[in-house]
């Protein structure tokens, strides 16, 4: 076995930010073993990441999180002392109807891993010493923020928009409304407990909305970009007044690299790109983006927009205060909203192919029988 500098295993790592975590790492680190372990569940694509597949540093393990005994089994062949873990159930539409699998996935499927590397890494001589459990998590275990910006200003393409004067820090008291939330939620508690418990060196971080290219189009930017562009409704939940921080998949990539080298141990680091948007407003430039690009008039598709019964238990408003991952490690966020837009909506429409394979559910078929009975 090639003696590597560091073993880390990326669950989720076929996914939307999973994937750039797993390319940021294989290009980054040619002397880390970095091994990619995913279900391959409806979101989980090989194809985003076929530019590494390749790599010397660089392994696939098709895996579900729940398998104890297969993941123990993983960590001694491998000798892991790393865990990123991203592998989750995570669209709120899917919860409210299938809260039972996100349990599953979120709360028992993190529970296995915790297992796993507590029994793996206390077996050896120098036991956590050098280890590091990392969870992922979402903004939206702290509930909802009040919207108190004031009425009839607009978020303005150019310039940055605060909503309200209270932001999500490290310290606020969880309050999940959502299936999906309440799950993520149980597992951060999880984790925090194995290290209270049994002293595990565990990182938590919770990060607000990303955007960027390989994500699922079930999420908002890559739907409506897709339905732009074959001029289909554009459904808009409520009035489109809820408020979300955007974050580019990039810099949330660079931020998981950075907390999971110098991150302290037992702390909770809030991600967000201070970037403000409400969904109506979002949608918009979206819209004008794409017509522009398509060669349409800016604006032309803003009939697609369709308001449509609200979600239940929508939140109305998440902000996430990133100022002590910034003041500790010196992350903010690279790349401005109008530019990452701008390479979003080009990302996509330029990959029209990966979008038609991901819509088709060809790419799942093409997966399934590449790993077939492994």
């Amino acid at each position: 076995m090639k003696n590597y500098t560091r073993r880390i295993v990326v669950t989720g790592g076929a996914g939307f930010i999973g994937s750039h975590v797993v390319r940021l790492l294989v290009n980054k680190y040619p002397d880390y073993r970095i091994i990619n372990l995913d279900k391959l569940t409806y979101a989980g694509n090989l194809a985003n990441l076929k530019d590494v597949e390749d790599a010397p540093n660089y392994r696939f393990v098709k895996m579900d999180i729940c398998d104890f005994d297969a993941f123990y089994a993983l960590m001694q062949e491998e000798q892991v002392d790393g865990i990123i873990h991203l592998a989750a159930e995570s669209h709120v539409d899917r919860s409210i109807k299938d809260p039972f699998t996100f349990a599953r996935t979120n709360v028992m499927g993190t529970l296995s891993l915790l297992q796993a590397a507590k029994l793996y890494w206390e077996s050896l001589p120098e036991k956590y010493e050098g280890k590091r459990f990392y969870h992922i998590s979402t903004d939206e275990v702290y509930g909802a923020l009040e919207l108190t910006h004031p009425e009839g200003v607009a978020c303005d393409f150019s310039a940055h928009e605060v909503y309200g004067d209270d932001f999500f820090r490290e310290s606020t008291k969880y309050n999940p409304h959502s299936p999906y939330s309440a799950s993520k939620a149980s597992s951060d508690h999880f984790v925090r407990a194995f290290h209270d418990t049994y002293g595990m060196p565990t990182i938590v971080t919770n990060c607000s909305n990303n955007y960027g290219p390989y994500q699922f189009p079930e999420k908002l930017i890559p739907l409506f970009i897709n339905n732009i562009r074959h001029r289909r409704p554009l459904p808009v939940y409520g009035k489109g007044e809820n408020v979300r921080d955007w974050l580019y998949v990039v810099d949330h990539a660079r931020a998981i690299d950075l907390i999971f080298h110098k991150g302290r141990i037992a702390e909770t680091y809030n991600i967000g790109g201070f970037n403000e948007w409400k969904n109506i407003d979002i949608i918009k430039v979206v819209i004008r983006t794409v017509d522009r690009l398509l060669g349409r008039p800016e604006g032309a598709d803003m009939d697609l927009i369709t308001y449509v019964t609200d979600r239940a238990g929508h939140d109305l408003r998440y902000a996430i205060d990133s100022r002590k991952l910034k003041s500790e490690l010196g992350w903010e966020p690279t790349l401005q909203f109008e530019q990452g837009i701008e390479e979003t909506v080009k990302w996509y429409l330029d990959n029209q192919k990966w979008m038609d394979n991901i819509t088709s559910g060809d790419y799942e078929k093409y997966y399934e029988s590449m790993y077939a009975g492994r």
